[in-house]
């Protein structure tokens, strides 16, 4: 078999491919051994009729016509993998020669993933949460741990955020009660939120005896509320002392008890700072991407996604029709929300790509016996085993072009220009995973199958 690839305009290719008469004298053979199993012939147990009998009583079109249809779809397969052309979308055929006798020459005009010219990544600019723990963050988290120890006491003063009120409440619309909005002698943290956005506003301020009347968005409509204050107590926190750490807390001192603080809150920050960069990146890389991506790996990473979706839901118990139905959504509303999410998706796959590119980034021999590795920890199968797998399956291209991507993704990191909120710099060496945490960022997941399970891959 012989092949060639041209360029088309677009982001278009024509593989060329010719199979010489003695190469798809085989496939039509096979096509006839095939035929023989399925069709019955007088004389001949099924499967042992000679070719010559079957082509004087079917024509020798047929057996041809069924190698065109088997074989065909594996010379273009083997094209494409010699080239190593990125294909997203099926082939237009197109049969040259061959149909009726001869050798078989045929092209394949098929859509391939584009090459960006991406500029202005070299230094972006990420904003993360400050990983360092201030004493802002220690005093707010003492602060709700004597709350849970606090006392409380009546006073005269008005009420003020973090104040329990004591409240009737009624709720009328055009001179009715609204059910369920009538409630005598409710205890009302002051500042929480948890009944109305307008309570707290008309709240703030009032007095032991207030009357107040103001209007209020329901999901029924506007209601008109009618509240009476009759008690306003306040928290009395207790002093911070070792004493009150011992009972509070696991620890004995405060200083201990702020030294745990530190420690865990400094874990949640750094993660958080971690993962706000590596997304971060992408979000900013993104938005240098001008060009729309193309349709077919849309339709593709939308596929994928309502296919990991069914999954999700299948494995709380759910399906497809009880989370419509509860949620209230239309099929075609969900796959629009799909949609929304895989058109960025794509952008920084094909982004991450052209920077693996610009910046020379290889996949090394070692770079997939670690991966290797990981997949057979993960699936308590033997290196050997997983590889075999990837193999068969034809995942490896796709395996290399995500570490590939993962490689691009480390190197814009490393460069980004990262500040907290507040726009100062943030030091780097706290943007590392705490030791014995990982954060994962391979694009889509590669699978290799136990036995029962079936081999899936992510498109890549």
């Amino acid at each position: 078999m012989k092949s060639a690839v041209e360029p088309l305009e677009g982001n278009k290719v024509k593989v060329s491919v010719e199979v010489d008469e003695a190469e798809f004298e085989q496939a039509v053979d096979a096509a006839f051994r095939k035929i023989a199993r399925e069709v019955r012939v007088p004389g001949f147990r099924p499967g042992k009729a000679p070719r010559r009998i079957l082509e004087a009583r079917l024509g020798k079109e047929s057996g041809r016509s069924e190698a065109l249809q088997d074989a065909l779809p594996g010379y273009y397969a083997e094209a494409i993998r010699e080239h190593q052309v990125d294909v997203i979308a099926p082939p237009e055929i197109d049969i040259t020669e061959g149909r009726d006798a001869g050798p078989l020459v045929f092209d394949a005009v098929v859509e391939v993933r584009p090459s960006l010219e991406l500029t202005g990544y070299e230094a972006l600019k990420v904003t993360v949460v400050n990983p360092e723990v201030t004493e802002e963050d220690i005093s707010a988290r003492i602060d709700r741990l004597r709350g849970n120890f606090a006392e409380l006491s009546t006073v005269e003063r008005p009420a003020r955020t973090g104040d329990l009120l004591t409240i009737n409440l009624k709720g009328e619309r055009d001179g009715e009660a609204v059910a369920g909005m009538t409630i005598e002698d409710y205890s009302y943290e002051l500042g929480s939120g948890d009944v109305l956005p307008e309570l707290d506003e008309q709240l703030a301020g009032g007095k032991v005896g207030d009357i107040l009347k103001f209007p209020a968005e329901h999901p029924d409509g506007t209601v008109e509320l009618t509240v009476l204050i009759s008690d306003i107590k306040e928290k009395v926190l207790p002093e911070i002392t070792d004493e009150w750490a011992s009972d509070a807390s696991e620890f004995d001192t405060v200083d201990e008890l702020r030294a745990d603080i530190v420690k865990q809150m400094g874990m949640v920050k750094r993660v958080q700072a971690v993962m706000g960069l590596r997304n971060g990146v992408v979000e900013e890389l993104v938005k240098l991407v001008e060009e729309d991506p193309p349709e077919a790996l849309v339709n593709s990473e939308v596929e994928r996604q309502a296919h990991e979706f069914g999954h999700r839901l299948e494995s709380q118990g759910a399906t497809i029709a009880q989370y419509l139905a509860a949620t209230g959504q239309s099929e075609a509303e969900v796959v629009a929300g799909l949609r929304e999410g895989a058109v960025p998706a794509v952008k920084a796959d094909l982004a991450l790509r052209a920077v693996a590119e610009g910046q020379d980034l290889e996949v090394t021999e070692e770079d997939l016996e670690e991966q290797f590795q990981r997949l057979a920890t993960q699936y308590n199968l033997t290196v050997d085993v997983v590889r075999e797998q990837l193999e068969q399956g034809d995942q490896l291209p796709a395996l290399r072009a995500d570490l590939r991507k993962n490689k691009a993704l480390e190197w814009l990191v490393e460069h980004a220009e990262v500040v907290d909120p507040e726009g100062n710099p943030v030091d780097r060496a706290l943007l590392t995973p705490p030791e014995g945490e990982e954060v994962s960022h391979t694009d889509h997941e590669h699978h290799v199958h136990t036995e029962g399970e079936t081999s899936e891959s992510g498109a890549s």
